[in-house]
C-alpha cells in the first residue's frame, strides 16, 4: 500500500509532497455520485502523494494564495464528474489551463442520483490520474510509457 501523506490546505503555506512533480488538484464535488467520486478521488490522490487537493471555490474567486499555488505548480489536474466540466470551466475562467482533465463519466462511471460511492469507482479515477489518462494526446506521446507513476452538460 502506498504511503499516505497528510493533505495540506493550499490556502496557506502547506508543504508540498516531497520530490517529484508539484501538482495541484481541483475537483468538481458536485451533487451527484460522479461529482462526489471526483472529490473522493482527489482526496485519495492527495493521500497517496500524487499532489494536493485545492479548493475549487477559492479558485473561482481567485484568492491570492490559490493563484500563487497554481503559479508554483508544475501541473494542474482537474477532476470533473460530468462532461459539463464545471471545475475545468472555473479553472479556465481564472486563467488556468489544466494540464490534465479527467471526467468521471468518461471512465464508465454513471452520474446517478445515489451518493453511495464504491471504492472500485474511486480507484478507477485515481488510477486514471496516475496513468495520465486526462492529458491531451500530444502530451501523452511526449511522456514515458509504463507504470512508473510519472503521469507515463448539467451540474454534477
Amino acid at each position: 500500500m502506498a504511503e499516505q501523506t497528510v493533505p495540506q490546505c493550499t490556502c496557506g503555506d502547506g508543504a508540498e509532497p516531497a520530490g517529484g512533480t508539484k501538482r495541484i488538484i481541483f475537483a468538481c464535488a458536485g451533487a451527484s455520485k460522479a461529482g462526489q467520486i471526483s472529490n473522493e478521488a482527489a482526496v485519495q490522490l492527495t493521500k497517496e502523494g500524487y499532489g494536493n487537493i485545492a479548493c475549487t471555490a477559492s479558485l473561482a474567486i481567485e484568492t491570492p494564495s490559490i493563484t500563487r499555488k497554481v503559479e508554483e505548480a508544475d501541473e494542474v489536474v482537474v477532476i470533473d464528474g460530468c462532461p459539463v466540466g464545471c471545475a475545468r470551466q472555473i479553472a479556465e475562467r481564472a486563467g488556468v489551463a489544466p494540464d490534465q482533465e479527467l471526467v468521471v463519466m468518461d471512465l464508465g462511471i454513471e452520474k446517478g442520483g445515489s451518493l453511495d460511492l464504491s471504492e472500485e469507482d474511486i480507484e478507477t479515477v485515481v488510477s486514471a490520474a496516475w496513468e495520465g489518462k486526462g492529458r491531451a494526446e500530444e502530451e501523452k506521446e511526449l511522456r514515458p510509457s509504463g507504470g512508473c507513476g510519472c503521469g507515463g452538460g448539467g451540474c454534477c
